[in-house]
């Protein structure tokens, strides 16, 4: 609930490879396009996922295995046992259907290179990991801290939230 308050409910506490850049139904164009380059398992989809994202976005195999038996259901995939494993493909009638849905399917993929700019990749994740350093800080040590350095540092961290606003609307 305090998280929640504080943070409005952002997911990035939590670190990397969880926030989906997907809307709901989203994801299964995206699988069905990774099937029409080649045949793969479920783990294969989560890792070229994960690649696509430059690490910024695994899938669950909760979520990643359930899509795959729904695009069987429809007649999209099918998947076949190798080595115990399930390989899954792109049947005719999942080609089609992609194909039909290609402005939607080509808006998904711009929508992840938009979520994921490459250029910012790299300065994203050392802010990132700055940011969890100054939170894994607060949540140590600033519980500690007298009152009155307290009342800086929190007038430290709002003027570099509405400096880094200021840049993010100019």
């Amino acid at each position: 609930m305090f998280r929640d308050r504080f943070f409005k409910g952002e997911r990035f506490f939590h670190g990397f490879g969880r926030e989906s850049p997907f809307h709901k139904g989203d994801l299964k164009y995206v699988i069905l396009d990774l099937l029409k380059e080649k045949p793969r398992y479920g783990y294969d989809i989560i890792r070229a996922l994960e690649e696509r994202s430059h690490g910024f976005y695994t899938p669950s195999p909760g979520v990643v295995y359930p899509t795959l038996q729904m695009l069987e259901e429809m007649g999209y995939a099918s998947s076949t046992e190798r080595d115990g494993k399930k390989i899954y493909t792109i049947t005719e009638e999942g080609s089609k259907f992609l194909a039909e849905q290609k402005d939607f399917t080509d808006e998904v993929k711009s929508h992840m290179r938009r979520h994921w700019n490459p250029e910012n990749i790299g300065i994203f994740a050392e802010m990132m990991a700055e940011f969890g350093e100054l939170a894994r800080m607060m949540g140590h040590r600033a519980r500690r801290v007298e009152p009155d350095k307290m009342k800086r540092i929190r007038e430290v961290i709002s003027r570099a939230s509405q400096e880094i606003k200021a840049i993010l609307e100019e």
